[in-house]
């Protein structure tokens, strides 16, 4: 006769379990897609210069963010998309806005979509100075450049392997680019 009565307890309860987080996989990925929509909005109304727009969408997103971290327990590789486009609004409302930036316990996310998103703030910082040199305010575009300076020159000596902080070395390098790309055509105009 076979034993199995642990087995048994143990294959019921792992089920209870699974359902669960196959509710949460199902609401989480409702979310992710609601955020970076969001998140698509409001950058494009920070680069239109419709900042009670972006602003009041990224209050809306926020609350998603929140009702996001309340599901994502072992699951959030499935939104860290979404909360990396998340960090990057934040981040780039606050600069442009001449607030602080805003740290990764003031976002309530994974370290990882943090340091993405501010990677990702400095190509949106580029097209920011692009568009004061246009508009010749080079004043703003000078701003923009040093603000996409300090998030480089901070992260610098974050220099770990994939396996710990994915995907940002190469996120890094891509920012490096970048700012030499600013850096000339802050100079030539």
């Amino acid at each position: 006769m076979v034993r199995a009565q642990k087995m048994a307890n143990s294959v019921k309860s792992a089920y209870a379990l699974l359902k669960r987080r196959e509710a949460s996989q199902d609401k989480l990925l409702v979310l992710g897609r609601e955020i970076v929509r969001g998140c698509a909005f409001s950058i494009r109304s920070i680069h239109a210069k419709e900042m009670p727009e972006a602003e009041a969408e990224t209050a809306k997103v926020r609350k998603l963010v929140v009702e996001a971290r309340k599901a994502d327990e072992g699951l959030e590789h499935i939104v860290m998309q979404a909360y990396q486009e998340y960090c990057e609004v934040r981040i780039l409302l606050a600069i442009v806005g001449e607030k602080e930036i805003p740290s990764i316990p003031d976002l309530g996310v994974p370290l990882e979509a943090y340091f993405g998103g501010l990677m990702d703030v400095v190509g949106e910082l580029r097209r920011e100075m692009l568009e004061e040199l246009k508009r010749g305010n080079r004043k703003a575009a000078a701003a923009r450049f040093d603000a996409m300076n300090a998030i480089y020159e901070e992260t610098l000596p974050l220099k770990f392997s994939n396996s710990i902080l994915p995907g940002f070395r190469k996120k890094q390098d891509v920012a490096r680019i970048q700012l030499d790309s600013a850096r000339s055509e802050l100079l030539r105009k």
